[in-house]
């Protein structure tokens, strides 16, 4: 009996632990599943995510693909005010009064805030010329020429423009880049510990500044150019000589030209000459005739011809 009860008691307690390990095996891989399910989840859910945001890229990069010329951030500015444009304009106009027109010429630049650059005058009649150089702002430049030309009957007009932006960023750029080597070259020279560092970083930095000058000065010009155009106005009186045409070229205008020029030539050669030839005709005539009797003295021959002694006579050989 207490044998078989051992027994019986062994078998509960395999059971036991047969039990325990399948609870503890279907635990397992119930958290394993779990862990699976729950990765499985994160990627699916990644994969959702990434297809959105992959989509949304492909319509953006498809949308600036589609979208116009010049509407990126990078792109640039096509507005006119924002440039930085030269107006110059030539004209000339022929008035009734010179001075009057000039008058009012200059109260016109004045009142557009601009002045006068410069002001040539020639004669006081009917014929007189006065040449304006006139500087106005370029946002009233075409106002000014307009006004200019009502003040009498308009000859000629010529309007040139010039784009500098470029010029002008690249200005900007380089005096920006210069600055900075300036400043490298004051921190060196500050920290200079022998005369002969010191006299070569200062004339580095000499050099620096006198290009970061030059620039600096170029910039100056173009932004003067371009925020004060130059209007050349030529006011002519009515009995004024018309303008000069503009000179030609080709082989029949060099033909006429090398034909007016032999000419002039020829004219003044026959005009000297026509001057020297009293003084030949009164100096030349007497020397010309001096020289023939010189030539004929030394040309003429001997009247009397020398007398021949007698052949001299040998000296007789003594006998041995």
């Amino acid at each position: 009996m207490t044998t078989m009860g051992a027994g019986m008691d062994g078998q509960v307690g395999r059971r036991r632990s047969a039990l325990l390990a399948a609870t503890a095996l279907a635990a397992a891989l119930a958290l394993t599943g779990c862990g699976a399910g729950d990765s499985g989840a994160q990627d699916t859910a990644g994969s959702a995510a990434e297809a959105p945001a992959a989509k949304g890229g492909e319509a953006g990069r498809d949308a600036a693909a589609g979208a116009p010329e010049g509407a990126g951030a990078g792109a640039p500015d096509l507005r006119v005010d924002q440039r930085a444009i030269i107006y110059t304009g030539t004209m000339r106009v022929q008035v009734d009064n010179v001075d009057s027109a000039a008058r009012q010429a200059t109260a016109l630049a004045t009142r557009a805030g601009g002045f006068v650059g410069g002001d040539q005058r020639r004669s006081a009649d009917v014929d007189a010329v006065a040449e304006l150089e006139l500087r106005v702002p370029a946002t009233k430049f075409t106002d000014v020429v307009d006004e200019i030309a009502k003040l009498g009957r308009q000859q000629s007009r010529e309007i040139d423009t010039q784009d500098v932006t470029e010029e002008t960023v690249d200005l900007d750029a380089r005096i920006a880049s210069q600055r900075a080597r300036v400043e490298s070259a004051r921190r060196l020279l500050a920290r200079a510990t022998s005369i002969t560092d010191l006299v070569s970083l200062e004339n580095e930095l000499g050099r620096r500044e006198a290009d970061l000058a030059s620039l600096e000065a170029k910039k100056r010009r173009l932004a003067d150019l371009a925020a004060l155009s130059t209007i050349t106005v030529s006011l002519a009186g009515p009995k004024a000589t018309a303008t000069e045409k503009k000179a030609e070229t080709g082989f029949l205008v060099g033909l006429r030209g090398g034909w007016k020029a032999f000419v002039v030539s020829m004219t003044v050669l026959l005009t000297v000459l026509g001057a020297l030839l009293p003084w030949l005709v009164a100096l030349g005539v007497p020397l010309a005739v001096l020289l023939v009797v010189l030539r004929r003295r030394r040309k003429a021959p001997a009247l009397v011809a020398p007398v021949s002694g007698p052949p001299p006579v040998p000296a007789a050989r003594s006998a041995p």
